[in-house]
């Protein structure tokens, strides 16, 4: 098996090894490439291994071997499915690896939100809490957890673990998902009361026709003027001129935000001169752990391709 290995540097820096795929047939390893390079260099591969390379129609007509896509990721819209079935070759992802690390993540983000320990700091560096004359100041708002609603969109294994810290805090749960589910200390309820009631209301969900533009000037207006949002899901759920301007008006409190809908951020990006908005840059899964259990998972992924038995595969 030839098996050509994309992305590289969206998985490591050096830190993590991706040696183990090796194991698995000829291997050539290459960082981000645009579409006539990956054509170039996967021209003859049994395999594709990507993260966010667009494997479309064309790339798969110019391989004419590939038999097997794995990724890693669990999202998987940069794939096209449709011509993937049409060519018989099989797809995988890597779902459940990183969600331990995501909703540390997002409570990392919640945890700042209510607490605003970024801006404390910035400020005892700044030699303000050396200047007082008592022994604290409270410059910037300070709220507890306990008590408050976190509104989950979006209930798979990621959705269910942010459940369960919230509840750890003493937070009602609310949550709002495509299937009925019963979960105990969780009220399921639909997308208007989630977003009407939640103080904390956080995203989990895949990017598809139902979820895109999701929050919008109108699921906004339906929002707590002392509510916040966060996303570390996908960034197209989020209108981000809406939410921009949301923010601008006051209409809720604040947001943070690990995704964007095109990556990495433009330098002239909307969210810059936003205020009472958090950044990070879709670093949400990407902890040491979550990026070795991905490597493994992945061996995994093409072990159980290669003798025949594919799991974790995908389809329209």
């Amino acid at each position: 098996m030839k098996i050509t290995v994309l992305d590289t540097n969206t998985v490591s820096n050096g830190d993590i090894s991706l040696d183990k795929i090796s194991e698995y047939g000829q291997t050539q390893f290459f960082d981000m490439l645009p579409e006539e390079k990956i054509i170039e260099v996967a021209k003859d591969s049994d395999i594709i291994i990507c993260n966010k390379a667009k494997i479309t129609e064309n790339v798969m007509k110019c391989c004419p071997k590939l038999k097997f896509v794995t990724l890693f990721a669990t999202g998987y819209n940069n794939i096209d499915l449709k011509a993937a079935k049409n060519r018989g070759i099989t797809v995988s992802n890597v779902p459940g690896y990183s969600t331990d690390s995501v909703a540390q993540h997002t409570f990392s983000l919640i945890l700042e939100l209510s607490g605003n320990l970024s801006k404390y700091n910035a400020s005892v560096q700044r030699g303000e809490w050396a200047a007082q004359e008592k022994f604290c100041y409270f410059a910037y708002p300070l709220r507890e957890l306990c008590g408050k609603t976190l509104g989950i969109f979006g209930f798979g294994d990621i959705g269910h673990k942010v459940a369960e810290i919230g509840n750890a805090f003493s937070m009602r749960v609310i949550a709002s998902t495509r299937s009925e589910k019963s979960v105990k200390n969780v009220e399921f309820v639909d997308k208007e009361r989630l977003f009407s009631e939640s103080d904390y209301l956080t995203l989990h969900c895949p990017l598809n026709g139902q979820t895109e533009n999701l929050v919008n000037s109108e699921t906004l207006s339906l929002m707590k003027p002392s509510a916040f949002l966060i996303n570390t899901s996908r960034g197209a759920v989020v209108n981000e001129h809406d939410l921009s301007e949301a923010l601008k008006k006051g209409q809720i409190a604040g947001a943070a935000i690990d995704v964007l809908e095109v990556e990495p951020m433009r330098k002239n990006h909307i969210y810059l001169s936003t205020p009472n908005m958090i950044i990070t840059p879709h670093i949400a899964w990407a902890t040491d752990e979550s990026r070795k259990r991905l490597i493994s998972l992945v061996c995994k992924n093409l072990k159980a391709f290669i003798s025949g038995a594919p799991i974790n595969t995908v389809t329209l």
